[in-house]
């Protein structure tokens, strides 16, 4: 049991990123967020948040009930990679 061997671990929420145009992800996470709530004897699903959807996907991802998006590449735009092979 996690909250026996771990008292003072806090799960305060689950986190996916989906694969691309999949977003059975997204109602994959909302069940185990349930099952989750359900082992750690929370009265509320709602007291575990759920992190998902990134910029291409947040509005589906909010609307399946995401608390927490990932939405840095509409903010500052797309990742510049480059300079990663460079030595």
């Amino acid at each position: 049991d996690i909250t026996a061997n771990c008292p003072r671990l806090s799960i305060d929420g689950l986190m996916t990123i989906g694969a691309p145009g999949d977003l059975g992800c997204f109602d994959t996470l909302v069940k185990c967020r349930e099952d989750v709530a359900e082992a750690l004897g929370l009265d509320c699903v709602d007291a575990l948040d759920l992190s998902m959807g990134m910029s291409g996907d947040y509005p589906d991802a909010i609307e399946r009930g995401a608390t927490s998006v990932r939405v840095g590449s509409t903010i500052f735009g797309a990742r510049d990679y480059s300079n990663l092979n460079k030595k």
